[in-house]
């Protein structure tokens, strides 16, 4: 396989299906669970839409075997590798956070009838629909046959124990997962009985609750074998904490598991965040990411973000991860780093995750020579502070590195090639370009009398920023740099407010009202267009903005579509694909400015209104011009015109 990094997007695509097919279908995978994630995470970055995302995760096997539609989609879990990335997504909850061990197994569903007896059961297939598998499950000793109550539907993670395999097979097979995944596909269900498989219960749907821990006391009480479990505070300290206690004792337990899963405990956050196609936005799993390996800290140095925030990073004696030699390795954030005690010349463990730059995971021995944070910033010399566990430069708009970091954002989120890490610092230093719209200032003279720029280059870079005068709203919310205005929440701001003069008038309540985007967006947007108010007006002397959605043109343009019941016709994410094929955009929510609300056809005929078909009606009473359509008279549309 070719290197990572001169992998096309094609044979990223190609490769992604293939290996996916071996570990999930096949259970004869090639490659380890960490060079697969680096695969789907280089696609990501590359092309975060490639459909093949979709399928990633995907069991489902082929052929005349029955499959099962799910009651709702089993979804996959969106990964993180830094605790940095945690803190981000934890931000975004109002609660507390429930922790639990990822257990490297089968997710599967189990169905209970009215009586509490056991009726059916499913892989997750593709998270649509799975595999039938009810007689192989019956099979495994800690599945109840029948329960106190129902109706209730149970999910959970099939596996193999560690003491069962070492005892049993490992000399004949890879690993617990794999040995699993053929197990509980036999076509004889006595078969599966003999492999003594295990079942950890961790989803519990059909009782109406208010925290994701009354779900384990639940399930428990129902007789179920449910995962290790406790509430945590949502502070990046204990989040931490909980991630580096599994990655602690995970040789001690008797599952495979390969990270920690973290969830919103309150149900209102959950609802609140809702889900992508792929994955629900109040879950995430922090992953145990590639190799790990023992040196001493020798040296801290201070680097400063484009936020302003001053991150350490360690220099340790060279040692081999993944193949290569490291030397330098994060050392998180500053309260992360003063709570793990590092210290000068201190024994560590350290991780490769993600393929980026190793982690510190452990102060294995300490030494007396703490580290303290710097009094003055090491890029500008002004005086730091701490804010929580992060550690500021108190000059944020005049510090240089703040400045060149928000400069090298500015260039990358546009895609204007060929402004260099040292062609950015150039610019600054001469004067040049010290704001974002400088870029658009320059003269070619004025990259001529740059070192090593000669005539070719110097009219490639003009090239290249006149070829970007015309910018898509979401690209240019990003390019500004505001904290937690990514690509996610520019691209729900654009299909729902469609022009940047609305987003820039919108009050903290109107966008937290928005889907998806909640208050902590919500107030960050706010305050960082107001903050940079002047630099976007001066960009926008220069640039003209492309204030349509990114969708394609056709008969549905201009229209928003959310879908919402048990189709008939076609699955919804299939429907989701024809609006957005012909134009149309799907909203994240019911808001006033939805146009089209499509029932699923046996909802609609039963009349059973759900939260999203209610919110409608009253948003009409208040003169919002929604229309609810039945799944039938949307395939009309289909065949027709919007109208």
């Amino acid at each position: 396989m070719k290197p990572l990094q001169e992998m096309s997007v094609a044979e990223l695509e190609k490769a992604i299906r293939r290996h996916n097919d071996l570990y999930f279908k096949q259970a004869k995978p090639e490659i380890s669970d960490e060079e697969f994630d680096l695969l789907v995470e280089r696609l990501k970055r590359l092309k975060a839409d490639s459909p093949v995302l979709e399928e990633v995760g995907s069991d489902l096997s082929e052929g005349s075997g029955k499959k099962v539609l799910h009651s709702t989609p089993m979804l996959s879990l969106d990964k993180c590798y830094t605790v940095e990335d945690l803190a981000d997504w934890a931000s975004k909850l109002k609660g507390d956070v429930v922790v639990s061990p990822k257990i490297d197994g089968l997710a599967i569903a189990i169905h209970y009838d009215e009586t509490g007896r056991l009726f059916r059961s499913e892989t997750r297939g593709d998270g649509t629909k799975g595999d039938d598998i009810t007689q192989n499950v019956r099979e495994v000793g800690d599945v109840p046959e029948r329960l106190a109550k129902g109706p209730i539907e149970v999910r959970g993670e099939i596996y193999m124990r560690l003491s069962v395999f070492k005892k049993k097979y490992q000399d004949n097979f890879a690993n617990p997962r794999n040995l699993a995944a053929g197990a509980l596909k036999q076509k004889d269900p006595k078969k599966t009985a003999e492999y003594s498989l295990n079942f950890f219960a961790y989803e519990l749907i059909g009782m109406d609750l208010k925290e994701e821990i009354e779900k384990i006391r639940h399930l428990k009480k129902l007789g179920f074998t449910t995962i290790d479990t406790e509430v945590v505070p949502n502070q990046p300290e204990k989040l931490q904490a909980a991630y580096e206690e599994y990655f602690k004792k995970r040789d001690s337990l008797d599952y495979e598991l390969d990270g920690v899963v973290y969830k919103a405990n309150q149900i209102e956050d959950q609802t609140r965040l809702g889900a992508s196609s792929h994955h629900p936005r109040w879950a995430i799993a922090y992953k145990f990411q590639g190799d790990a390996a023992q040196s001493v800290l020798r040296e801290v140095e201070w680097s400063v973000s484009r936020t302003g925030v001053i991150t350490p990073i360690g220099i340790i004696d060279p040692t081999r991860l993944s193949g290569a030699s490291v030397s330098r390795v994060s050392l998180h954030n500053y309260g992360l780093m003063k709570n793990m005690g590092v210290s000068i010349g201190a024994k560590v463990l350290v991780m490769r995750r993600g393929g980026v730059i190793p982690n510190l995971e452990e102060v294995l021995e300490k030494t007396k020579k703490i580290v303290e944070a710097p009094k003055k910033c090491p890029s500008c010399g002004s005086p730091t502070e701490v804010r929580d566990d992060f550690l500021f430069c108190t000059n944020g708009k005049g510090c240089r590195s703040t400045r060149l970091g928000e400069l090298r954002h500015f260039v990358d989120v546009l895609e204007i090639e060929g402004f260099g890490d040292k062609m950015i610092e150039q610019l600054y230093d001469t004067g040049y370009v010290e704001d974002l719209p400088d870029f658009f200032r320059l003269k070619r003279d004025d990259l001529l009398s740059l070192e090593r720029v000669g005539e070719i280059l110097a009219d490639k870079l003009i090239a290249q920023i006149q070829a970007h005068r015309t910018v898509p709203l979401p690209l240019f919310l990003r390019s500004l740099g505001i904290p937690e205005l990514g690509k996610h929440s520019s691209e729900v701001l654009t299909k729902q407010l469609r022009r940047l003069e609305k987003i820039r008038e919108a009050s903290e309540e109107e966008l937290s009202a928005i889907h998806t985007i909640g208050p902590v967006i919500a107030r960050e947007v706010v305050n960082g267009l107001r903050e940079k108010s002047g630099t976007v007006d001066k960009l926008l002397q220069f640039v003209t903005l492309d204030e349509r959605s990114l969708a394609k043109e056709g008969k549905f343009s201009g229209k928003t579509f959310l879908f919402t019941g048990k189709m008939a016709a076609m699955e919804r994410g299939a429907a989701e694909k024809q609006v957005e094929a012909l134009g149309g955009e799907i909203s994240g929510g019911v808001t006033k400015d939805l146009d089209y609300l499509v029932i699923g056809s046996e909802g609609y005929k039963n009349r059973d209104k759900g939260n999203k078909w209610i919110k409608a009606e009253s948003l009409m009473q208040k003169g919002a011009a929604i229309k609810i359509l039945s799944e039938e008279e949307f395939l009309q549309m289909l065949e027709s015109s919007p109208d």
